[in-house]
């Protein structure tokens, strides 16, 4: 039996089990199974593989994609740049770190780009903020990163104002504010300056649309979930999965 799972804190309602598991009948897969396996903090990791010693592969979520990095032996050059890991690929030589996160962004966003859209707000600095960052940056936008609290050169939440929200006009919130089943929650932004010419991408994608894209819907923008990004970033981790089994 091949065993893979997911790491995190909490993971109630996480995507990925159901997903996996329907993967796996779906492609009559019956020696694979996928699990969960939250961790209150990532100390419990080391633990977690001692007990698991059938363990093929991991996905990472929040919020360890930064924290889980010095218990990796090797890292893909991709999640080197990042600086943040959300698959786990167990091989003989030891435990290796990718970022799927970028490649499921990279799918899922390149189709709402229009010339126009050369200056991002990523609004969060955390993993997934990081691979949003670093495709952003490979297409040639402008990334602004937001925070509650930012060192000098960072924008805070109460820096902005609608020329900066007018000036970028692609937005990805990458909290998860608005997070089922807190959905009436989202980042704390200007809405009023937001236009047709803005697309707001939400990497939340319970529920379907968030509080942060039904104001901009209101305001006539394109808004995207991360549903799309999730799968493709699951197709990749399996891709990866798929490789080796120590």
């Amino acid at each position: 039996m091949r065993l893979y799972g997911l790491i995190g804190w909490p993971l109630a309602h996480s995507f990925s089990k159901k997903y996996f598991t329907e993967k796996f009948k779906n492609e009559n897969l019956p020696d694979v199974a996928y699990e969960l396996f939250p961790m209150a903090s990532v100390r419990e990791f080391p633990a977690l593989l001692k007990a698991r010693p059938k363990l093929c592969g991991l996905n990472v979520t929040l919020p360890y994609k930064e924290q889980v990095v010095p218990f990796l032996d090797d890292l893909s050059e991709e999640a080197a740049a990042i600086g943040a890991v959300n698959t786990i690929l167990f091989t003989s030589d030891g435990l290796i770190g990718y970022n799927t996160d970028a490649y499921g962004f990279r799918q899922s966003l390149t189709p709402f780009l229009k010339p126009h859209h050369k200056k991002a707000l990523v609004l969060g600095t955390g993993g997934a903020s990081k691979a949003v960052q670093y495709v952003l940056e490979n297409a040639d936008i402008q990334v602004s990163l937001v925070s509650r609290k930012a060192p000098s050169g960072r924008l805070t939440y109460r820096s902005l104002n609608e020329q900066i929200i007018q000036a970028h006009t692609l937005i990805v919130n990458a909290t998860p504010l608005g997070t089922w089943p807190h959905v009436k929650n989202k980042p704390d932004l200007p809405y009023r300056a937001i236009g047709t010419k803005h697309v707001l991408y939400d990497l939340v994608y319970n529920p379907a649309e968030t509080a942060f894209m039904q104001a901009g819907r209101a305001k006539g923008a394109t808004v995207v979930n991360g549903l799309d990004m999730l799968k493709m970033q699951a197709e990749m981790a399996w891709e990866i999965f798929s490789q080796s089994c120590r």
